[in-house]
C-alpha cells in the first residue's frame, strides 16, 4: 500500500482576495495552490503551516483556526493526501515574496477569479473546496489539535490527568 501523505494549507484573505501560488506541478504544468506542502518529521500541524508559508511567500503567518481536514484518496496523480487546511493572518504591511524556488509567483486573487480558472490550472479540486468552506465560514478551534513527539511522555500526562478524574 503507498503511503499518504499528510500535507497542510492556508487561506490568506486580504482585501477581499486571497493569496495562492503559482508552481509547477510533478508533472511539469504549471498550477495555482494555496501555500501548502507537506509536513515534516516532529513538526505539528501549525508548526508545518506556519513554516510553508514563510517559503513560500515570505510571509509570516499566524494560524488563526483549522478550516478542515480533507482525505482525497485517490488524488488525480493517483496518491492519497490528507490535508489539514488553516485560517489565519499576516501582517497588512508585508507583501509577499517566494523564497522556495518551486513558486514561480504568489498571486492575490478574487473568488471570481479564482473560479473562472480552468480546472487544469488548478493543483487539486482541494483548491476550490477550501475556498468553498471558507466562504461557508467553517472554523474549528486549534485546540482541537494535539500533537506530541514524545509517545512516553504523551502517555505518563494522560494517566496523571485520568488519575485524579478515577
Amino acid at each position: 500500500m503507498d503511503s499518504i501523505h499528510v500535507t497542510v494549507a492556508a487561506i490568506i484573505r486580504r482585501n477581499d482576495q486571497f493569496l495562492l501560488v503559482k508552481e509547477k506541478a510533478s508533472s511539469g504544468q504549471i498550477v495555482f495552490n494555496q501555500p501548502a506542502g507537506h509536513v515534516e518529521l516532529n513538526e505539528s500541524l501549525t508548526d508545518a503551516v506556519v513554516r510553508e508559508v514563510a517559503e513560500e511567500t515570505g510571509l509570516t503567518y499566524t494560524p488563526t483556526a483549522l478550516l478542515g481536514t480533507y482525505l482525497l484518496s485517490p488524488a488525480a496523480n493517483g496518491k492519497t493526501y490528507l490535508r489539514f487546511c488553516f485560517v489565519g493572518d499576516v501582517p497588512d504591511e508585508q507583501q509577499p515574496s517566494p523564497q522556495d524556488s518551486d513558486i514561480l509567483d504568489n498571486c492575490w486573487m478574487s473568488v471570481k477569479e479564482i473560479a473562472l480558472l480552468p480546472r487544469e490550472e488548478l493543483r487539486s479540486a482541494l483548491v476550490l473546496q477550501c475556498l468553498c468552506d471558507y466562504q461557508e465560514g467553517k472554523r474549528i478551534p486549534l485546540e482541537s489539535l494535539m500533537f506530541s513527539s514524545n509517545e512516553v511522555a504523551l502517555g505518563e500526562n494522560c494517566f496523571k490527568l485520568l488519575s485524579k478524574i478515577i
